[in-house]
């Protein structure tokens, strides 16, 4: 990852930090997105003290497109080049389908589709035209591939990520840009904080996982790109 520029939205929740420590060990630059600047600056301070040669944090709400835009030319102003972006922004809302409200579909719309949509289409121009091309990682988790009760809009939500994501690697199949899906199950992160819902983190994924699985995808020799990666627990193998 030497040389690299990674990009990373959602990077002050758990999978968003996992990677970016990783990626910094790794040698890579960062470019560190997320709706807290304090968490941000703190983050990339521990990024650079574990090797990355240079990290940039800027606060950004991933669906405003003025801001998603702005993210965007900063960084390339900055380093001139974007590797790799991971999308790991996401809103989780789960309630059942009679008591969700409009405005909890929006959100999640609005968080989970709509940022990976901007995100992906503001570093499609750059990735296309530098040498090399680059990757773009998005998560709809296993809730993209299969439902669960109560999750009715994040589903949703996810699918379409899914759909947006496969469109988009058909467009760009002669552009140099790889894309992956992590299909990733339970992970134990702040998303669960406030769920409503009673569930065994103990039994899940680590954010560490995910991270292990972007390095993974990253260190695949080139022309080989996994386009999907599914984890799961133990206790949950082709659930």
């Amino acid at each position: 990852m030497q040389g690299k520029v990674v990009l990373i939205t959602g990077a002050s929740g758990g999978i968003g930090s996992a990677v970016a420590r990783r990626v910094a060990a790794q040698g890579a630059s960062l470019a560190l997105a997320g709706r807290t600047q304090a968490v941000l600056d703190a983050l990339a301070a521990e990024c650079e003290a574990a090797g990355s040669p240079q990290t940039l944090a800027m606060a950004t709400d991933v669906t405003v497109k003025e801001q998603v835009d702005n993210l965007y030319t900063k960084v390339a102003a900055t380093f001139g080049q974007i590797d790799v972006v991971l999308n790991a922004a996401g809103l989780g809302i789960l309630k059942p389908i009679q008591n969700l409200s409009e405005t909890d579909l929006d959100r999640q719309m609005a968080v989970n589709l709509k940022g990976t949509f901007l995100s992906c289409q503001a570093a499609v121009p750059l990735m296309s035209q530098q040498s090399g091309g680059g990757h773009i990682f998005n998560i709809p988790g296993i809730l993209g591939q299969h439902p669960m009760a109560t999750a009715a809009a994040y589903c949703a939500s996810k699918y379409a990520v899914v759909g947006l994501t496969k469109s988009m690697a058909l467009d760009l199949k002669r552009a140099g840009v790889k894309f992956t899906l992590l299909y990733l199950g339970g992970v134990n992160t702040p998303f669960w904080d406030n769920a409503g819902m009673r569930v065994q983190r103990d039994k899940m994924l680590s954010a560490e996982t995910a991270a292990e699985a972007v390095a993974f995808a990253l260190a695949v020799p080139s022309p080989g790109v996994p386009n999907e990666i599914v984890i799961q627990p133990d206790s949950h193998q082709f659930l």
